[in-house]
């Protein structure tokens, strides 16, 4: 295949950065051969250091897929069963109440009509939230300081203590849901998330620049992150904690830092059913069972509130695409991935041997889900 093929990403990538993206990368890889690899802009716009493949980005909620997928090696491994309640590992989710709405706007709190399953974390239809305000659940959880919570463990016992926003396994909501898989990780690991992650997936699949606290002779590659603004985009200061050395904590959801390559290497794995170079990480069974839409019709019209991603479903930690008509796609049906809150986005298609990373820092994003739409466009019409 012909980098030839893919000048209409070069272009998309040259256009990200002419409309105001500080800098942007994208890679694909098809059937074992890397068919493209794309920089455009800046690392850090004071210095114009130039975005290139040793570049480290915040993944924010790409590190979601990584986590699913370390949990899914427990599952594999026969620790759990997806069905089985969330309490039989993490006893604080043993008795969930629910925040509901009396007939006269009355709010009030009753026990939970059904416990957490495991697969609800995967699923995001456990009832746990974000902080936000749309919910009293969001509310309660804004409350929380994250900077202050030492462990994962604690992180659970505190939002176990919030009543959920609705009884598990009825409702689709983004939130805190994967955290509390690398929460359950660790209880049947018996090891720290981070650690687990090192040894079991990016020893293995040579992913050396992977990390949640950045080493101090890698600090020089690592991104600026920005926020948009009249003036044009602005240094972001707000989440630099969460990679320091001296933080101990390590989200399921989001937190890790990585490289295209590196996150390219991982993509490629889940693309080519669960192997890469000899290494075996998870089975592609496995792959097909996550890579399919679990959710009903009232969870798949929750996702799809904000309208962001006509067209897909959503698998275990995953979107699925499940109705290319709708999504105006030109991609094959199954193909899954995620995106992140600083606007990357990656993509697997287990048909085409196909994996997509695309890597930026803006947050908060601006047209990432668009941005994702076009390059999805781009790169499946090269094939």
């Amino acid at each position: 295949m012909s980098t030839y093929t893919f000048r209409h990403v070069d272009a998309l990538l040259k256009r990200f950065v002419d409309q105001g993206l500080p800098g942007c990368s994208c890679s694909v890889v098809r059937r074992g051969e890397t068919v493209y690899e794309g920089f455009a802009g800046y690392a850090d716009l004071a210095t114009r250091r130039p975005i290139g493949p040793d570049t480290i980005f915040r993944l924010f909620s790409m590190t979601k897929v990584i986590t699913c997928t370390a949990a899914l090696m427990l599952y594999e491994r026969g620790f759990y069963l997806l069905n089985d309640p969330l309490s039989e590992y993490l006893s604080e989710f043993r008795h969930p109440s629910v925040y509901r709405q009396g007939e006269n706007g009355t709010l009030y709190t009753s026990p939970a009509v059904a416990p957490i399953q495991v697969k609800h974390l995967f699923m995001m239809a456990s009832g746990l939230t974000m902080y936000g305000d749309r919910t009293e659940t969001e509310r309660q959880v804004s409350k929380l300081s994250l900077k202050e919570i030492p462990d994962l463990r604690s992180f659970a016992k505190r939002l176990a203590d919030i009543p959920l926003a609705f009884d598990p396994g009825t409702r689709w909501h983004y939130g805190f849901s994967h955290d509390m898989l690398g929460a359950l990780i660790e209880v049947l690991s018996g090891k720290p998330f981070g650690q687990f992650l090192k040894e079991e997936i990016f020893e293995p699949l040579g992913m050396h620049d992977t990390f949640f606290r950045i080493p101090e002779d890698k600090k020089d590659r690592l991104t600026t992150l920005y926020a948009p603004s009249e003036e044009g985009p602005t240094p972001n200061m707000e989440n630099e904690w969460l990679n320091r050395q001296d933080t101990t904590i390590e989200f399921g959801g989001h937190g890790l830092l990585s490289t295209l390559r590196d996150y390219g290497r991982f993509t490629q794995m889940l693309a080519r059913g669960g192997e890469l170079d000899g290494a075996r990480i998870l089975g592609r069974k496995t792959i097909e069972l996550m890579a399919t839409d679990h959710l009903d019709a009232r969870q798949r019209a929750d996702m799809a509130l904000p309208g962001t991603w006509p067209g897909y479903g959503y698998g275990l930690g995953v979107r699925v695409m499940t109705d290319r008509a709708k999504g105006g796609s030109n991609s094959t049906a199954g193909e899954f991935g995620w995106a992140g809150a600083a606007g990357s986005w990656m993509a697997a298609d287990l048909e085409e041997e196909l994996s997509v990373v695309y890597m930026q820092g803006l947050l908060p994003k601006e047209y990432d889900e668009i941005r994702g739409h076009k390059l999805r466009a781009a790169i499946y019409s090269a094939l």
